[in-house]
């Protein structure tokens, strides 16, 4: 047995004992074959170092741990799926052969296919045409037309009778082609911040006003130009300016509306702020940012990571743990992020 750094395990390694969080949860017995993924989790709990078998104690005629036979079997499924893929795919330049639906289409498709998500994606754009039409009342009609219930009405179909995580999956394929638009990436991270306080256990009225939080938190970005806003390559010192801006904006915007929540302000204003002070606009730290802020900003990243761009693929699940673990854990509030995080790692 040898005790190795987490960075620097190796996919196929074995677990030489019960590896256990903190808190006591075990997330690998021993005997278990390390994946990348359960690597990724080892990082997420902040698990530093694991005890793995050495290879060269293992005796080449000793019997395999039942654990490490149970995930050569799953390996052996995987390859023997991923060459029926393969496969699949040189028949496709062929002419058809008999197959059932199930056989041809990814999962995404059949996703795509379900009359749930149907419905989930004609939500999706009416609420894109109703957030449109609602920035622009507050823009240049200073919110006068502006009516929480009526925005909450108009968005509850896309979480009703759905579970969070439910939600999270119809996300990634409904926002697919709409362009990286504000408003889509705005009614993203009303979903995804509302997934987090029902999680947290808030109350209903708190979760509708973190809702509309989310919802309206980018307004400010309006103010930039689209050639700025979805550039691609490196932004200049003066385009960075541009888009440092924006909480600026969007507060201000906002504030102007009568019967705003101040919490919807903050949201605007700070949704770009870490708790270790590296954000901005004003630097701020823990726990001088608003907690919905602080929530809207976990669910502003996120998806941020989890949408696919013209110019990269979407993330998984334990990519977007990996991701913030290397940007650091403490750049976000400790009670929202972990909770969060654990519950997309179980997905």
């Amino acid at each position: 047995m040898i005790t190795v750094d987490v960075k620097k395990l190796e996919p196929g390694s074995i677990a030489a004992e019960d590896i256990v969080t903190r808190s006591g949860q075990t997330i690998a017995k021993k005997g278990t074959v390390l994946s990348s993924q359960l690597i990724a989790r080892f990082s997420f709990y902040r698990i530093n170092t694991i005890a793995i078998e050495d290879p060269m104690d293992v005796e080449a005629d000793s019997e395999p741990p039942k654990e490490l036979v149970s995930e050569a079997e799953d390996l052996a499924r995987m390859l023997a799926e991923l060459e029926e893929e393969e496969a699949a795919e040189k028949k496709k330049a062929a002419p058809p052969e008999k197959s059932t639906i199930n056989d041809t289409i990814s999962y995404s498709n059949r996703l795509k296919a379900a009359p749930e998500y149907q419905e989930f994606q004609i939500n999706y754009s009416k609420m894109i045409m109703t957030l449109e039409s609602t920035f622009i009342d507050i823009i240049e009609n200073q919110g006068q037309n502006y009516s929480r219930a009526n925005l909450l009405a108009a968005f509850s179909p896309l979480y009703h009778h759905k579970t969070s995580l439910d939600i999270l999956t119809m996300l990634q394929n409904a926002s697919e082609g709409n362009d990286d638009s504000i408003y889509v990436h705005s009614i993203n991270v009303g979903l995804v911040s509302r997934a987090i306080g029902k999680w947290l256990k808030m109350s209903h009225d708190d979760l509708d006003d973190l809702t509309l939080a989310g919802l309206l938190h980018d307004i400010g970005k309006l103010n930039i130009p689209e050639e700025v806003l979805f550039k691609e390559g490196k932004l200049t010192d003066e385009e960075f300016a541009m888009i440092k801006k924006h909480p600026l904006d969007g507060r201000k915007m906002l504030k102007q509306c009568p019967a705003m929540d101040p919490r919807y302000l903050n949201a605007a204003l700070q949704h770009h702020e870490r708790s270790d002070g590296t954000g901005y606009p004003r630097g701020l730290t823990d726990d001088e940012i608003d907690d919905f802020a602080a929530i809207v900003a976990i669910a502003d990243v996120y998806d941020a990571m989890t949408s696919a761009r013209k110019y990269r693929h979407a993330m998984c699940a334990f990519a977007v743990i990996g991701a913030f673990e290397r940007d650091g854990l403490t750049k976000y509030r400790t009670k929202f992020i972990l909770p969060f995080l654990e519950r997309i790692a179980s997905a």
